[in-house]
């Protein structure tokens, strides 16, 4: 199986670096990944950058040049509710883009780019399988929508304008939606967690800078886990 581990930053690319032994580079569009072999399958590790059209670009170039079987992506994300709290994993199960105003357009509902889906469902055997293998570890992770922009929300204005719009969202970040808009173009199964690192208030940006590392080395530290027993 080939599997493609995507994360925006280098903090949280570290772990996986220390972890797997990396084999040889390869430069797939402006992302150079990295290629490990772990239990008899091809692991590709790659930064995407941040925000939406890093995300998509550099997805889609390694889509189109190797026959990838399914995606992890994890990182960090901010908080969009009280029960969603610092540290706390998130298995979304849908994203949308906050930032994505249609409604003039046609027919279309806030976070919805025409001619796409309102929202992005990650649905897929893949998927179920890695949140059974969560639960069997006694892992507790929140499942829902997580909403995407690009945009660093640190502000408690700018987290409630999005709230207005997506009253169900447990978490903000900056290229998840980009991300499962390109694996369903390309029919690939996404898996994504994201670690909470702030609240997505006015301390966000004091908040990130001290989580990022910590959370996003305990999504890393799940899906080697995962990918060293995978069959």
């Amino acid at each position: 199986m080939k599997i493609a581990i995507i994360v925006p930053m280098q903090e949280e690319a570290e772990f996986y670096r220390k972890h797997f032994r990396s084999e040889d580079r390869e430069m797939f569009g402006s992302t150079e990944f990295e290629h490990f072999s772990v239990n008899g399958n091809d692991i590709y590790l790659g930064l995407s950058g941040i925000g939406k059209v890093n995300a998509a670009m550099n997805l889609a170039s390694l889509l189109s040049n190797v026959d990838i079987d399914m995606i992890f992506m994890t990182g960090s994300a901010g908080s969009m509710q009280d029960s969603v709290r610092k540290e706390d994993l998130i298995l979304p199960s849908e994203f949308a883009y906050h930032d994505a105003h249609n409604t003039l357009a046609g027919n279309y509902v806030e976070g919805q780019i025409p001619q796409e889906p309102a929202r992005y469902e990650l649905s897929s055997d893949e998927r179920n399988k890695f949140a059974k293998y969560l639960t069997d570890k006694g892992v507790k992770y929140k499942e829902g929508l997580v909403v995407t922009g690009d945009s660093f929300i640190a502000s408690d204005v700018q987290k409630n304008e999005i709230k207005q719009n997506f009253k169900d969202a447990l978490g903000v970040e900056m290229e998840g939606a980009a991300f499962a808009q390109v694996a369903s173009h390309f029919n690939v199964p996404l898996v994504a967690m994201r670690a909470i690192s702030d609240n997505g208030d006015d301390n966000a940006d004091d908040d990130f800078d001290a989580f990022v590392k910590k959370v996003g080395a305990k999504a890393a530290k799940l899906i080697c886990d995962y990918v060293e027993n995978l069959n």
